[in-house]
């Protein structure tokens, strides 16, 4: 579930530099997905 949110994220992410819209918008949801990547490493190696 996580990796989908990232995934759409990044998505959303380069379809705003390709379409130029939404100003500091897109770097808002790329910051997003890198903490949830970073998120995910961290829990992801407690866990294991």
């Amino acid at each position: 579930m996580l990796w989908t949110i990232i995934i759409l994220l990044l998505i959303l992410w380069l379809l705003g530099f390709s379409l130029s819209i939404a100003g500091s918008f897109i770097h808002l949801l790329i910051v997003i997905a890198l903490v949830l990547v970073v998120y995910d490493l961290v829990f992801r190696r407690r866990r294991v």
